[in-house]
């Protein structure tokens, strides 16, 4: 069975207008669905159900979970006082420069497990 594009895009879409729909009467409900890992859910049951690779869809599932906590570098800036007096911008170009070390050490780290 394969989705089309719209058809991922309404299921993905519908999930968030839901949980924006949610926070007005059950804000703690909402904030909890909104913390999970809804993207990456979404991609892996898409991806699987598109595909139907159980090996890579293992793969990508380890790619997410080795990338997620480095993704954080991008965030170090705004928190060093040395950086953030330049103000928005160039912390923000710092932040997206970390970002291109980390995939760097992300590729090193999937080439380690595979």
């Amino acid at each position: 069975m394969e989705f089309s594009l719209l058809t991922k895009a309404i299921i993905a879409s519908s999930i968030l207008v839901s949980a924006s729909w949610l926070a007005e009467n059950k804000p703690e409900v909402a904030g909890f669905i909104i913390a999970l890992p809804l993207v990456s859910i979404i991609a892996l049951v898409f991806g699987q159900i598109q595909h139907g690779d159980d090996e890579n869809s293992i793969l990508f599932a380890k790619s997410i979970f080795i990338g997620v906590p480095i993704s954080y570098v991008f965030f170090l800036p705004f928190f060093l006082p040395v950086v953030t007096r330049y103000g928005f911008w160039p912390t923000l170009t710092v932040g997206i420069s970390l970002l291109g070390g980390g995939y760097f050490l992300h590729q090193f780290l999937i080439a380690k497990i595979t």
